[in-house]
């Protein structure tokens, strides 16, 4: 009796739940319209109240392992109309926008829909990723010279490759099969941060690897501060990783002498930084940008390289062709390194990178905030509803590329159509990094193709999406020399 009882009323509680949460939605949007302005709100369901549709999420990205069809789905449920369905995701009223045409239409917004992340606390709220306006055109501009100009590439070119080539020594000689996305993360870790901390390897560095990894997990994570979730943990792998670097900045702090002496890494320049009025970045805006810089270096790079390695593996056609003009750039050289400038004029190499950062889909999704109600071909987005770009469908769309999932870089052969490929993000919040991190691909391309042979232990292991896309191994591979 009892369980019939239940069988009938907790399915029918949740449906009214899921009913009332629709209505309250379209309620409260109908409010403090301006004159003129719809009431209607994109299509879609809030799921229950506080949870949303967060079951929804999880149930394609972590057990079904299909995502594409979290989008797939609305598409066939509601059309693709304006190209955006509603929801609640992350423990807020949101907006998923998934079209070619919307995504553009909200990169080219920037005063309507601003960056925010939804758990900034855990990068850091003085840092680029969080400030706006003449703040942030400022740092960014600094940024993008330290780390993306010509002359940073080339001094950049020259840090990375010594670790780079003893990586892959190492590799051969440890005689077991390799985890290629633990060590490429060690690898790119010891780059990253020599370069924007001059952090040599050490037990400190290899803390400070660990404590990033808990904090990535906890940035895109519900926001819960309670034991044993990851934003809780995140939160406590922020605070290691600022007192580490607190202590870095206190001892150049009272070291430096001279402020005209030129910069030998970003936290080193961003000591230095001043603007207009000649003021200097606070000790927590330092550290929050070192912290936000490193993050989106890190695991992004790290990542895409893995994939590279997967995706040549899966393809040996492609690796063939790849090592042929890597091959006839290093018989016209003596010297071990190669430069920037030659790295970036390898064209099947760089078709290559364009096409495992496509494939990759690092990051899935970018959000943004509404600072103000916005009406958008006759529906309304209310003022602070989250807004998520669903860049990965851009790139996984077979009306953007043909046969999306398969590993061609013959593709870039034809220029892509202006607005399918965002991997970088796009408008004024476009990745200040995003030339460092091809070159940095590109490089290990050239060292891996020229010397090494390997293959899949797991060729079909399967695919987990969260809180980044990866094998479930983390792409475990043979490796030998050539």
């Amino acid at each position: 009796m009892w369980l019939a009882v239940v069988l009938v009323v907790v399915p029918l509680a949740g449906w009214l739940l899921w009913w009332w949460n629709d209505i309250w939605y379209e309620l409260m949007a109908s409010f403090g319209s301006s004159k003129g302005g719809s009431n209607k709100l994109p299509p879609g369901h809030m799921g229950l109240p506080v949870i949303g549709e967060m079951f929804t999420f999880l149930r394609y990205f972590k057990f079904l392992r299909r995502p594409d069809d979290y989008i797939n789905v609305k598409r066939r449920k509601y059309g693709d109309g304006i190209g955006m369905y509603k929801t609640h995701l992350f423990g807020r009223p949101s907006v998923i926008v998934f079209s070619q045409t919307a995504i553009k239409y909200v990169f080219r917004s920037e005063e309507s829909f601003v960056l925010e992340w939804p758990n900034v606390e855990l990068v850091g709220k003085t840092s680029l990723v969080a400030v706006h306006g003449k703040t942030h055109a400022r740092l960014r501009s600094f940024v993008s010279r330290s780390i993306n100009q010509p002359e940073a590439l080339r001094q950049i070119a020259c840090i990375v490759q010594p670790r780079m080539i003893s990586a892959l020594k190492s590799w051969v000689k440890c005689g077991r099969n390799i985890n290629a996305y633990k060590e490429i993360r060690k690898v790119t870790f010891e780059n990253i941060g020599m370069f924007f901390a001059s952090f040599e390897p050490s037990p400190t560095l290899d803390m400070l690897g660990e404590y990033f990894v808990g904090l990535i997990s906890g940035i895109r994570s519900y926001p819960l501060n309670i034991p044993g979730f990851a934003y809780h943990h995140g939160l406590q792998c922020r605070n290691k990783i600022i007192a580490i670097f607190r202590e870095e900045l206190e001892k150049r702090k009272n070291g430096i002498e001279d402020n005209d002496q030129p910069m030998k890494d970003l936290m080193d320049g961003l000591m230095k930084l001043k603007d207009e009025e000649g003021s200097q970045l606070s000790d927590m805006e330092i550290l929050d940008n070192i912290v936000s810089v490193l993050v989106a270096g890190y695991e992004s790079t790290s990542l895409a390289t893995m994939w590279a390695v997967y995706y040549l593996a899966k393809y040996p056609k492609v690796l063939q062709k790849l090592r042929e003009e890597s091959m006839s750039l290093k018989k016209s050289k003596s010297e071990e390194f190669v430069t920037s400038d030659e790295m970036l004029k390898m064209k099947y190499t760089m078709k290559v990178v364009d096409e495992t950062i496509r494939m990759a889909n690092v990051a899935a999704f970018i959000f943004r905030t509404t600072t103000k109600d916005v009406n958008y071909k006759g529906y309304k987005i209310p003022k602070g509803w989250n807004v998520m770009l669903w860049i990965r469908y851009l790139h996984t769309d077979p009306e953007n590329f043909n046969d999306p999932m398969c590993f061609n870089p013959d593709r870039w052969d034809v220029p892509m159509v202006p607005g399918t490929y965002q991997v970088f993000g796009g408008g004024i919040r476009i990745c200040a990094g995003n030339m460092l991190a091809r070159l940095q691909l590109a490089i290990f391309l050239y060292h891996l193709s020229t010397g090494y042979k390997w293959e899949l232990v797991n060729p079909d292991a399967k695919m987990k999406y969260l809180s980044h896309p990866k094998p479930e191994d983390g792409v475990e591979i043979t490796f030998d020399k050539l």
